[in-house]
């Protein structure tokens, strides 16, 4: 089958005549007997009616016959198809050699009618009609199983109207079972994997649970053969066969398989297909691999006995036809979707047709943003901006014709709204086109190739949407989430949308998962939406933390399998501290960490591992909400390294090591002091500058909003205005004056000036780690915390060591002074400190005693 589930089997009668039997089809527009003279797309296309019966309703099990037109023949006719003339589609078609005779495509839709040697072509090869079964059994109303003996063993068909990220489940239930009949079950589970591809798997359930691995790595659950006994490399565990495989509106087909009676007798149950054996069958959501599960492993499949799991007893070799007519899918679509929005480029290009959704089709089909031809949707008044890198040879445009390739060669009319033979380019010269769809625009428009017909897919036109009632917008890591987002005064509005079909989508605030505070948005069993937020502080289902955050004007929609939640938030959730959405506080002013993942299935209580991603982004995007524009982190953490070390050096050793060079080297000799102390005062002051400039041009921008910046800030301007204050140091009193009223207020200036600087600038350095530790995350922030803390502490013990030391020595000058005249030095003696209560009670006591200092010369003079 081709699309429609079309099925049934073909007779050629005579000359002119054929007889169609248990033929099923799904309705179409305008629908013939097509003949053709090849099976591929130019042939196709170009073929003729060969009969006046129309086929325009739904057919459920019909036998007819029909007649050729009368310029109709057989030798004509290498091809016979099901064709809607509308679409230029093909529902289905069968390959005749030779006139008359009947020789079925590799993947056909109708059969050539049972006969005597049926069952040795069956034997010879695999089935070249893999839809066509002896037998078919309705499991229920969206699910049958098709099956056919084979000697030794069973070719089973599994069919459901289900979404693509369901499973069918399928197999034998122990014949010891008890009451629960499922557990010792050896059952295949079939589906399709996240790029459309077909699977089959071999699996026994020892537990009514999803597949988990213990620490000792034994296996339990719902789990596949290979897991309990290693690898396969032989197929002595994994027993079971892919066939053939397909997804037509939107219903699952795979076909397989299995021997009667297999090698492994551990984990596989042998079929008696003589006698009543019971069997076993569950409809599911199914979980994509990941790193350490390798497989795809289906989940509780939830919902009411007989509709989405159920048993029966069944004797394979009886004769069974239960399915009248083809499953009729409530949701046909499978292309993917992807949402336009303003100014954000939709990037095409070409690709192999892999399952492009209305064949025939050319082998090249157009991409867009690596989507084989998807379903693009757009909102009048937005205009949708296209970089087209598909070739010289494509000419993208948008049409009113569903067949596109300039319709005027097929003389039809169409309506152009943009694009045309203008509108191509290359990867490295791509065009820009912008269209801007209008109020006259109609619901239904197309994206083709102006040069070729059936290279594009549909444009859904809608009213209205997120781009229209958000001020900002941008693709996360790997594009597979857009965040939408509003500022205002003292809340934001934010959206999440995901660009791909999943069970939910959670965006997070923070480099990682961990340590995050995190939105989920999810639509549950009975298709009501919810938006919660969460607290993460581990890798595992129990380190998700629901929060109480303010969360207002909460929507969440699924439209396609595509999620999109909204929600108001304050940018600070609470004033007090006390819990843990208090310290999820949004600041404008500086870059949001935003990441994402996407998820099969989510519940508000009881999470587990099933409800955890299939999907995560790699990295963080930083989101400058008041820029309104969106970069990728780069790892910043070696540039704070520099920063971080450099202020360090300066605040740390350089600027302290100038104080106490001042404080206690005055006694030594000359004016090595006053070097040391202008050469360490000017080294941490150029080093603090070199720093502070380092982490702006890193950073893109001075943002004063955190205690640390406004630390750093207030340290370093107290760190500017020293050597401002040393510039208008007023000159030093002679030998014998009374120091000036400057002098004083100056010395002291500097003095508190200084001593400030450093205890702000060491402030700065604890408050830099914290912000490592909590914007960030650095794990090893508290290390450097304690390790600056003792670094202090052991400074502290050297300063309180000088400082008596320097005591002990001033004491002993005063001693001296009192019994010594003051010989060759008509010097103040600067190695007294001029804030030292010492000095101002001595001046006191020389202006009382009125005592006069005389300077003795040598006597050899």
């Amino acid at each position: 089958m081709v699309q429609h589930q079309v099925r049934g089997f073909l007779t050629i009668t005579d000359d002119c005549s054929f007889r169609i039997s248990q033929f099923d089809m799904l309705s179409g527009s305008d629908v013939h007997f097509w003949g053709s003279i090849a099976p591929d797309f130019d042939n196709l296309t170009k073929g003729f009616i060969i009969s006046d019966y129309k086929l325009n309703e739904t057919y459920k099990n019909a036998s007819f016959s029909v007649k050729l037109s009368q310029n109709a023949t057989w030798d004509q006719i290498q091809v016979l198809s099901i064709w809607d003339l509308l679409t230029e589609s093909d529902f289905g078609h069968v390959i005749l050699s030779n006139g008359s005779d009947l020789a079925p495509a590799l993947s056909p839709n109708l059969a050539p009618a049972p006969s005597g040697n049926g069952s040795e072509e069956g034997k010879s090869g695999p089935f070249r009609v893999p839809t066509m079964f002896d037998n078919c059994k309705v499991l229920s109303n969206d699910y049958r199983i098709r099956w056919s003996l084979d000697g030794d063993f069973i070719d089973i068909g599994l069919e459901a109207a289900i979404t693509i990220q369901n499973y069918m489940a399928f197999g034998w239930a122990n014949p010891n079972a008890n009451s629960e009949i499922m557990i010792g079950g050896d059952v295949a589970v079939a589906g399709f994997s996240e790029e459309g591809m077909p699977f089959v798997d071999d699996f026994f359930i020892t537990r009514y649970s999803e597949c988990t691995i213990d620490k000792d790595g034994s296996a339990h659950g719902v789990c596949p053969d290979t897991i309990y006994e290693g690898s396969d490399p032989v197929g002595l565990v994994n027993n079971t066969k892919l066939i053939y495989g397909h997804r037509r509106d939107g219903v699952s087909f795979i076909r397989y398989r299995r021997p009667l009676v297999s090698v492994d007798t551990k984990y596989d149950l042998p079929v008696n297909y003589t006698e009543n054996m019971t069997v076993i069958w569950a409809l599911g959501l199914m979980r994509p691999p990941d790193t350490i599960r390798p497989y795809y492993l289906p989940q509780n499949h939830g919902g009411p006995m007989s509709v989405t799991y159920g048993h029966l007893v069944l004797n394979v070799s009886d004769q069974v036809n239960e399915c009248l007519g083809p499953l009729d899918a409530a949701d046909k679509e499978d292309q993917d979707l992807i949402i336009a929005d303003a100014n954000k480029p939709l990037v095409v290009t070409t690709g192999p047709a892999i399952h492009y959704p209305n064949p025939p089709n050319p082998s090249k089909v157009l991409y867009i943003n690596k989507k084989e031809a998807p379903i693009l949707k757009v909102e009048r008044g937005v205009p949708v901006m296209f970089s087209v890198q598909a070739g010289h040879d494509v000419a993208l445009y948008i049409t009113s014709d569903l067949i596109g390739g300039n319709a005027t060669l097929r003389n039809k009319t169409e309506t152009i709204y943009a694009g045309g033979s203008e509108a191509e380019g290359v990867l490295a010269s791509p065009m820009e086109l912008i269209w801007e769809p209008d109020r006259n625009t109609p619901d239904l428009v197309y994206y083709h190739s102006l040069f070729q017909k059936k290279m594009g897919w549909r444009i859904q036109v809608v009213d209205g949407g997120l781009s229209d009632m958000y001020n900002n917008s941008v693709l996360l890591d790997d594009q597979q989430v857009t965040f939408f987002w509003t500022l205002s005064k003292d809340s934001i509005s934010i959206a999440a949308r995901g660009e791909k079909k999943s069970g939910y989508v959670a965006i997070g605030f923070g480099t990682r998962m961990v340590n995050s505070y995190a939105y989920v948005g999810w639509i549950d069993d009975i298709g009501v939406g919810h938006v919660n937020s969460f607290w993460i502080d581990g890798r595992d289902a129990p380190s998700v933390h629901p929060t109480n955050e303010n969360l207002t004007d909460i929507r969440c929609k699924s439209e396609n399998g595509i999620i999109t939640f909204e929600f108001t938030r304050p940018l600070k959730p609470c004033s007090h501290n006390d819990q843990v959405e208090c310290k999820n506080i949004i600041d404008p002013t500086t870059p949001l960490k935003v990441i994402w993942a996407l998820g099969t299935k989510w519940s508000d209580e009881n999470l587990n591992e099933k409800n955890m991603h299939f999907e995560t982004s790699h990295r963080p995007i930083q989101v400058f909400l008041m820029r309104g524009s969106a970069e990728a982190e780069e790892d910043l953490r070696p540039v704070l390294a520099v920063h971080g070390f450099m202020m360090f050096l300066a605040w740390g050793i350089l600027l302290p090591g100038g104080i106490m060079a001042a404080r206690y080297l005055k006694h030594v000799k000359g004016d090595s002091w006053y070097q040391t102390h202008v050469y360490l005062q000017y080294s941490g002051l150029a080093i603090l500058l070199l720093g502070l400039l380092f982490a702006v041009a890193e950073l893109r921008g001075l943002y004063v909003s955190s205690a640390h910046v406004k630390f750093g800030l207030a340290a370093i301007f107290l760190a500017c205005v020293q050597p401002v204050n040393a510039s208008m140091r007023p000159k030093k009193p002679a030998n014998g004056e009374e120091v000036s009223s400057k002098r004083h207020l100056w010395e002291y200036l500097h003095f508190i000036v200084g001593r400030s600087a450093i205890i702000v600038g060491i402030a700065a350095l604890f408050s830099g780690l914290k912000h490592l530790g909590d914007r960030y995350g650095d794990v090893n922030a508290h290390g450097y915390i304690w390790a600056l803390i003792l670094w202090f502490a052991f400074g502290t013990m050297i300063v309180t060591y000088l400082e008596y030391q320097e005591k002990r020595r001033r004491r002993g000058s005063r001693i001296l002074g009192r019994s010594n005249w003051v010989l060759g030095n008509l010097e103040e003696d600067d190695s007294i400190d001029l804030l030292s209560p010492a000095r101002a009670s001595a001046q006191k006591d020389a202006e009382h005693s009125g005592r006069m200092e005389v300077q003795l010369e040598p006597m050899n003079r």
